[in-house]
């Protein structure tokens, strides 16, 4: 057994007896309201591994599984192979503001997702607020928000070469996980593709596999996995819509970030949904008749919710959800899912160090 799997094995294990809130904390900026922003570097060893979450602060499930593996790292032995051989740099929640918004129906204790209250209460960021396109261009450019140049400026004072980022992030509904990869490295990426695919198995689910043909970055890389999106292309899709203005507010991501200061850094993005659709994502789309009816659905449902308090109306709805086939997908699960992708990714790269 290599480090790698030991590393992942330990990390399962200790998941649930983590607590979910940070035992040590170390700020290094204040949010726009004002908010504390956390970031953490363990171990000494050569090999460097960024994570990153919250940048879109409507996926929670990321940041839990980070601040519970500052929580297990911040206990481990200095002479652990985990400590002596990586090098960890985390920022287990990049939008603490936006954190605040969510916790309305965001349970970290809680097994699954509520619909209901996910429904009632969600907030997603538009792009200009978006923190995940939101880091500076430079060492001059301020950036989207206070929160990406803090961020930015507390990776660049490392002065190093990163290996591994890989930046956390979910779906409101989806077939199942879905996984981005760097581009640069789509020829490297065997044996972590083959990893993931068979863990989704042994767990009972299947891949969201979509080919999007190249929009805003994503190139179907097989099933279950595309190239993860970028600015350049970001920027690019709403030009030729016609949308400079839309356009304009993208600012390069932190996967970008990690390329631009690093020799060959392979950059990925979890994306894990909070609930999953049982008929989607059966044949290759645009368009997916399937998740076309099921948007229609869940639009009606939003719209139920923001304009009904009525508690006997919200039980029945949630009835209703329930017994359509949408299905909450366990946190414990989504988090495995997650850490098993950036085990790995870290697995690919020491491949291709060794």
């Amino acid at each position: 057994m290599n480090n790698s799997d030991l590393l992942f094995n330990n990390l399962c294990s200790a998941i649930q007896r983590y607590p979910e809130t940070l035992s040590i904390r170390n700020v290094i900026g204040q949010s726009r309201e004002g908010r504390d922003i956390d970031a953490f570097k363990f171990g000494t060893g050569n090999v460097r591994i960024s994570l990153i979450g919250g940048n879109h602060a409507d996926e929670p499930v990321g940041p839990l599984l980070l601040r519970k593996l500052v929580n297990y790292l911040d206990h481990c032995n200095e002479n652990d192979p985990i400590l002596k051989e990586f090098s960890w740099y985390i920022i287990p929640h990049s939008n603490s503001d936006g954190e605040h918004i969510n916790n309305r129906w965001w349970n970290a204790q809680a097994k699954a997702v509520d619909p209901v209250s996910y429904l009632q209460h969600v907030v997603r960021e538009l792009p200009g607020d978006d923190m995940e396109f939101g880091f500076p261009h430079n060492d001059n450019d301020p950036g989207l928000r206070v929160e990406n140049k803090i961020i930015y400026d507390w990776w660049r004072s490392f002065d190093c070469s990163f290996d591994l980022h890989v930046s956390l992030h979910g779906m409101g509904c989806a077939a199942g996980p879905w996984y981005l990869i760097e581009q640069a490295w789509q020829d490297r990426i065997e044996e972590l593709k083959a990893s993931c695919l068979e863990f989704v198995n042994d767990k009972g689910y299947r891949p969201h596999d979509i080919e999007r043909n190249g929009e805003k970055g994503f190139f179907r890389l097989g099933k279950g996995f595309c190239t993860r999106p970028d600015s350049v292309n970001m920027r690019k899709f709403f030009i030729e819509k016609n949308d400079n203005e839309t356009a304009e507010k993208f600012y390069p991501s932190s996967m970008e970030i990690m390329r631009s200061l690093s020799d060959d850094c392979l950059t990925l993005v979890s994306e894990m949904p909070l609930f999953l659709l049982p008929d989607v994502a059966l044949e290759l789309g645009p368009p997916d008749p399937a998740a076309l009816e099921w948007k229609k659905k869940i639009d009606n449902w939003h719209e139920t919710v923001l304009s009904n308090n009525d508690k006997e109306t919200l039980e029945n709805l949630r009835e209703e959800i329930l017994a359509s086939g949408l299905t909450p997908m366990p946190i414990l699960d989504q988090m495995e899912f997650q850490w098993h992708f950036i085990n790995a990714g870290l697995h690919q790269v020491l491949l291709e160090l060794n």
